[in-house]
């Protein structure tokens, strides 16, 4: 795991110039040809945000076990949820002071939203069933606070199989404005997925499209986009 600052509780709590998006609500999809959107502009910073995965690997459920009770649990324990698969939500952070940190289930690096680093991951969903997904919280109460906040998605476990799993981040704005990115164009074997990145740009805060496959876990990750954090093995 990674150098942390935020306090790990055991259990988790019940981005040339962007243009701006529409606002008063509505929707934005980040696309190759339009991956930025300036969340200054569109005036969809303040408040909290929050950042929504969701997806599911289309795994048709298996028929009904025949044979009395005893039959049915003994299958059940046998069939992994959701074809086996467990995808997380997580973020790197660099805040406006320099400090640098991870947010995920692996570890219980849950963070925290009343105090640094102002992010806070809501749970953790191992099976793709659950309706809202994951759920990660961003507090952008005050200007400055973050330099940049890397999105990503990762396989924990099952197959790296991304077009089953057919996922996507939307980011919604205190304002309601969404704006979303679709987990695409996979790379096969790839476990790791920079999905998008808030970034300051002196004073403008901006939301990018990464959609970037990664070979490898979170350290892999922190060198393709020059974090310089120490990693040490976790698990959740």
């Amino acid at each position: 795991m990674a150098i942390d600052y935020t306090k790990r509780p055991q259990q988790p709590p019940a981005a040339p110039a962007a243009p701006a998006a529409p606002s008063g609500g509505g929707k934005v999809i980040l696309t190759k040809g339009a991956p930025k959107v300036s969340l200054t502009k569109s005036g969809a910073v303040g408040g909290t945000a929050r950042v929504n995965l969701n997806w599911s690997t289309g795994a048709t459920p298996p028929p009904a076990p025949t044979g009395g009770f005893f039959a049915k649990l003994k299958a059940a324990a046998a069939t992994p949820a959701s074809g086996g698969v467990d995808l997380d939500l997580g973020c790197l952070y660099e805040l406006g002071d320099g400090r640098k940190g991870v947010i995920q289930a692996l570890g219980n690096a849950f963070g925290s939203l009343t105090a640094p680093p102002w992010i806070q991951l809501d749970g953790d969903d191992r099976t793709g069933s659950v309706v809202g997904g994951e759920n990660m919280s961003i507090n952008l109460g005050a200007p400055g606070r973050f330099r940049r906040v890397l999105i990503f998605a990762m396989i924990y476990e099952g197959a790296p199989n991304w077009a089953a799993v057919d996922g996507v981040v939307t980011l919604t704005s205190a304002s309601g404005q969404s704006f979303e990115v679709r987990l695409d164009d996979p790379d096969p074997g790839a476990r790791m997925c920079a999905v998008a990145q808030l970034v300051d740009t002196g004073g403008e805060l901006v939301f990018q499209r990464e959609v970037r496959y990664v070979q490898g876990g979170q350290m892999a990750l922190d060198r393709a986009f020059n974090w310089g954090m120490n990693w040490q093995a976790g698990r959740k």
